[in-house]
């Protein structure tokens, strides 16, 4: 859609109202995927330009929206717009981007609450609008700026967490949030994205504390995990969802697998590299891509879905070279394929965001439900199949 600035895309196009700036359903992930394919077209420069001019455009708009962004998130709020901005700034060499990027990071330098010995920016805790996510920015605003105040703040942020970690069978585990009624252990919203936070911190500090919480967080989950078989799957949530198994990105395999490759890399402990192993078992002998389950449903994108299978297992066989993990990607991929909607206007996925409300049927634009993160996954797919190219986006809480 055209608007005051540039262009912005509804996270689901028969809805206008739905036009938003969070990176997990907005403008910044449709921004993210048209400069991976701007990358991707190096060799047509025709089409190359015309892939960064939507880039810009949706970028352009994303500046116009800063002013009224209240949250400092990752997936929703400003740490996920200021990504967006940033990555256009390193394809378009505009530097409005990057005023735009440093301009997100003072209004979250702004918000920091000091909390405890630390700071956070309210109680959430979680990868996706909470205090880990925003520090993971942090970090990655470090690399990119080379300025040392990011990642202190990043490690206040860290140490505040640490002091929210519970003591539980022998480890630590995080709530996403004190009110809320469930304790979800998985990457987005529980203890696998706040410990892969602390990991990722050790990585860049050196500071012990950090990874002895990671590790911590880690023993919790392996200590609830279901492992027959040489499995692990991690259940969905407590006290009513601990026979519920998610299978995506969010609450299931594919997200927590980061932590424990993340814990594998930082002390070398082949027994978090055989966790992410045991994980690609359960996901392999779960019966799917081909068959949907209670935890995988009608689902294509990247959160829940068929997308972030495919692009976990295409990490992991660049890992192990391990052909089973190569082919089973390969499987997801034909089943991706086959269930996308062609006609005049495009290629799109006709899917249920919520597994409980499997009627709700919708083709999303965005990042983590919808085309643009399905269009990253083929991108990323493409350069390993057909032509080895490097890929230039990789989101700020991947461990590969």
């Amino acid at each position: 859609m055209k608007t005051e600035a540039g262009l912005a895309w509804p996270a689901d196009p028969r809805d206008p109202e739905t036009v938003g700036s969070t990176l997990y359903a907005g403008t910044p992930g449709v921004v993210l995927f048209y400069l991976e394919a701007a990358a991707a077209s190096a060799s047509s420069k025709e089409r190359a330009a015309a892939f960064l001019e939507k880039a810009r455009a949706g970028a352009d708009d994303l500046l116009a929206r800063l002013p009224l962004e209240k949250s400092c998130g990752l997936y929703e709020g400003t740490a996920g717009i200021g990504f967006a901005l940033e990555e256009t700034f390193k394809a378009a060499a505009d530097i409005r981007y990057r005023k735009g990027f440093l301009t997100c990071l003072d209004e979250i330098r702004t918000r920091a609450a000091g909390k405890g010995t630390g700071v956070e920016w309210g109680t959430v805790t979680d990868i996706i609008s909470g205090n880990a996510g925003t520090g993971l920015f942090l970090l990655y605003a470090a690399r990119e700026t080379g300025d040392k105040a990011w990642l202190e703040l990043a490690s206040r942020a860290g140490r505040r967490l640490i002091e929210l970690g519970r003591p539980k069978n022998g480890g630590l585990d995080w709530a996403m949030d004190p009110s809320y009624p469930r304790l979800m252990p998985n990457f987005s919203h529980g203890t696998a994205g706040v410990a892969f936070f602390l990991a990722r911190l050790y990585a860049e500090t050196g500071t012990k504390e950090f990874l002895d919480a990671a590790l911590a967080g880690g023993r919790y989950l392996v200590s609830i995990a279901k492992t027959e078989g040489n499995h692990c799957l991690i259940f969905h949530d407590e006290p009513d969802g601990r026979d519920l198994y998610y299978l995506g990105w969010c609450h299931g395999p594919v997200g927590t697998a980061n932590l424990f490759y993340e814990l594998y890399k930082s002390t070398r402990d082949q027994t978090w590299l055989d966790w992410v192993l045991k994980e690609a078992h359960g996901l392999m002998d779960s019966g799917i891509p081909e068959k949907q389950t209670p935890g995988f449903w009608n689902n294509a994108g990247i959160c829940c879905g068929l997308a972030g299978v495919a692009d976990f297992f295409l990490d992991l066989y660049k890992v192990t070279k391990n052909e089973h993990h190569l082919v089973f990607g390969r499987r997801v991929m034909t089943v991706l394929d086959k269930r996308a909607t062609r006609d005049g206007s495009g290629m799109r996925w006709i899917q249920a965001e919520h597994r409980t409300r499997p009627e709700l049927l919708i083709a999303q634009t965005g990042l983590m439900q919808g085309a643009a993160g399905i269009g990253l996954v083929l991108l990323r797919w493409a350069a390993f199949e057909e032509d080895k190219r490097p890929v230039r986006i990789r989101m700020p809480d991947s461990a590969f």
